[in-house]
């Protein structure tokens, strides 16, 4: 039987919040007890980014629809980038109102500026999802 599909979004890690255990490889049957060396992973830093930077990047940012909401992640998204233009939010209500989805376009410059942001934007405590 196919896998069913749970309707429930999956927030974006920071890059950097993967386990160390799913990063290793395995050792082959005799090896010695020793851990052996990471695999590279998306998240290395010293592996080259699929980004080209400078760029628009959109972010995608889900919460209760409260008021406060959008001026908080406003906040978060110009900490990081200082030129962000927030007349480009765009939103959208969930279909009973509860919920309100933000997606702000920022000027990506860097891997780790990109990862800082993901980083505030999911400890917020009035984000629920970032994509």
């Amino acid at each position: 039987s196919q896998p069913r599909a749970t309707g429930r979004a999956v927030s974006h890690l920071p890059m950097n919040d993967t386990p160390a255990s799913s990063n290793l490889s395995a050792a082959p049957v005799g090896a010695s007890d020793t851990l052996q060396q990471p695999k590279s992973s998306p998240a290395d830093p010293q592996r080259p980014s699929l980004i080209e930077y400078p760029c628009a990047f959109p972010i995608k940012v889900m919460g209760a629809n409260e008021e406060g909401f959008v001026h908080a992640i406003t906040q978060v998204a110009r900490a990081h980038d200082p030129a962000f233009d927030a007349g480009a939010i765009e939103l959208r209500e969930s279909k009973g109102g509860r919920y309100l989805g933000v997606t702000l376009t920022i000027t990506a410059t860097s891997r780790e500026q990109l990862d800082g942001l993901y980083r505030a934007l999911t400890t917020h405590p009035m984000v629920k999802v970032v994509l």
